[in-house]
């Protein structure tokens, strides 16, 4: 308890607001390899993962691939992409390095969002003349729009968490204050590292359970769905 407290009073000191390493701009640096990694997967694993739920191919490579991608560990990554690139790219190594860790949830959010369509609602689509390029985006995307903020969730999450080693090779962000409380054998500095991670990954895990909410059509809020903590499983059909 003592600790607990010890960690607190570290972190709502007025000596985090100043100093070589002040915590405002930690969170910031924290938060910009977080969304820079992000929107780079995103710009990736979305349309790969479109075109997988919406022609129904290739979906074993693409669960191969998410599968192997989950096991690589996220510390022996950054090194072997810092000691590749060399140590005037350990940024863009690092970055590297999160793109690859947040590509298979948002891969597997967009594909699973359109398997998980009822069939029927497509083929009435096509009766009805639309192209394949109308369907995609007047009823594919919308009605898969939950799941794939979902993928989108997981990823924010994982991301944030890994970002935390960046600071193992001098990037700074939340996990500088961890790492040196740890040399120092610090560990109120630790712990109050910890929480500020721990709370900076609660809130973004609101923003994305919100949007995750929101993405669901309205039409569907009121059905019948199984609801969990990475969203609408099975969508009820229009």
């Amino acid at each position: 308890m003592n600790l607990l407290l010890e960690a607190l009073a570290w972190l709502f000191s007025p000596d985090r607001l100043e100093g070589s390493h002040p915590l405002p701009a930690a969170f910031l640096a924290h938060l910009a390899y977080t969304f820079a990694a992000v929107a780079i997967a995103a710009a990736v694993a979305i349309p790969a993962g479109w075109a997988i739920g919406h022609t129904g191919r290739g979906r074993e490579l693409a669960v191969g691939i998410s599968g192997a991608a989950r096991a690589i560990p996220s510390f022996g990554l950054i090194l072997l992409l810092v000691l590749v690139l060399g140590v005037t790219r350990k940024p863009e190594a690092a970055l590297i390095a999160f793109v690859l860790l947040a590509i298979p949830p948002i891969l597997a959010g967009a594909y699973s969002g359109l398997e998980a369509i009822d069939r029927r609602i497509i083929d009435a689509g096509r009766a009805q003349g639309m192209s394949e390029w109308q369907i995609l985006w007047r009823i594919e995307a919308p009605l898969g729009l939950a799941l794939l903020v979902a993928g989108l969730r997981s990823a924010v999450l994982q991301v944030v968490a890994t970002v935390t080693l960046a600071a193992y090779v001098n990037l700074g962000g939340l996990g500088y204050d961890i790492i040196q409380g740890l040399q120092l054998r610090r560990f109120e500095q630790v712990l109050g590292g910890a929480i500020a991670v721990a709370a900076l990954a609660l809130v973004l895990d609101g923003v994305f359970a919100l949007l995750q909410r929101a993405a669901v059509p309205r039409h569907l809020r009121g059905g019948p769905r199984i609801l969990s903590r990475t969203g609408p499983r099975v969508p009820a059909p229009a």
